[in-house]
């Protein structure tokens, strides 16, 4: 074991020396150490001068910006205050919830309170001048917090609402546990909270973790009422400035989007997405674009539809003049 660690540790003298560039060491050097070190000496350099002929995706010098890994973290601890026993290893006793939940709860505020600060003295809220960035991100913080009950009443009707529209499911307990969706709406429920407090970068990062890790993508500038409910939700868009009624199941694969447009600065902070009223249905595949549109009250958008215009209430949307002809497979080649 000694033997092995020496030889590590003269193989990293070896690429550490070449990296900054100094004198070869004088420890014996076979022929592939050499080339190693003169390999990773080029891919150092050549990465490095990258930097400087690439600019516009490095952050160097600057501010220390928000951790997207501390984020991850700090946005699981936040799911296990939200909904207790449901991301936690062990189960949690009604005896020791308190010492729990203050425990969990120091901890968590602690941390985003770093995570507020950097993000603050990125760029400011309302884009003033913060003087006290440590100060108000406490501020700042501390009322976002104390969303979290008015969060839980929200996330119950999300529940009941998966639970009701989905006959598969056998309990709200599985629809907790095992749906995605309830995940996803959850961060971006938090997330929203923090986005109509101006804390910039943030909210991003922790819709980006639930994207990831559940392929449903709800922007945090999202406004969504209650009783909402993503069945399978695989592939399906919110759009930051899209509004969603009460009592509103979409499936999978459905985009609540944007038009594409040359006029990106014109319309940066305007109303892009579109407004879906109480009561809609949006089955899968279907595309909603624009800041215009509006789907009115209890309407159904049938799947694989594309609209770019307004509906009345109490509409049915379907696809129509798409011919499907059916073959003897035997007869054609292997597809």
């Amino acid at each position: 074991a000694g033997a092995v660690f020496m030889e590590r540790s003269r193989m990293a003298g070896h690429l550490g020396r070449a990296i900054i560039g100094a004198s070869p060491c004088h420890f014996p050097q076979n022929a592939n150490t050499s080339a190693v070190s003169e390999s990773i000496t080029k891919l150092t350099n050549d990465l490095i001068a990258s930097y400087a002929k690439v600019g516009g995706i490095n952050h160097l010098d600057g501010g220390n910006l928000p951790s997207k890994f501390a984020i991850a973290t700090i946005t699981t601890d936040l799911l296990r205050l939200l909904l207790p026993g449901f991301f936690d290893e062990k189960p949690i006793q009604t005896a020791e919830l308190k010492v729990e939940i203050a425990m969990l709860m120091d901890s968590v505020s602690g941390r985003l309170e770093d995570e507020i600060t950097k993000s603050i003295e990125y760029k400011p809220p309302g884009g003033k001048t913060a003087d006290r960035p440590r100060q108000l991100a406490r501020e700042l913080t501390l009322k976002f917090l104390g969303t979290f009950p008015a969060i839980r009443k929200l996330l119950k009707t999300d529940v009941e609402a998966a639970y009701a529209g989905d006959p598969a499911a056998i309990s709200h307990e599985e629809v907790v546990v095992a749906y995605p969706f309830i995940e996803t709406i959850a961060v971006q429920r938090m997330a929203h909270e923090l986005y109509k407090q101006d804390v910039t970068l943030i909210p991003r990062i922790m819709s980006e973790w639930a994207h990831s890790r559940t392929g449903i993508d709800l922007h945090p500038g999202a406004k969504i009422g209650s009783h909402f409910f993503i069945d399978h939700g695989t592939g399906t868009v919110v759009g930051e400035t899209t509004v969603i009624g009460n009592n509103v199941k979409i499936y999978h694969g459905v985009t609540l989007g944007a038009k594409s447009t040359s006029r990106v600065e014109e319309l940066r902070g305007s109303k892009r997405h579109p407004t879906i009223e109480d009561r809609v249905t949006i089955y899968p595949g279907a595309t909603i674009l624009g800041g215009q549109t509006v789907i009115g009250a209890n309407s159904t958008i049938g799947g694989n539809v594309f609209l770019i215009q307004s509906v009345p209430e109490n509409s049915l949307v379907i696809a129509e003049g798409v011919s499907v002809k059916v073959t003897n497979k035997a007869t054609q080649a292997e597809i």
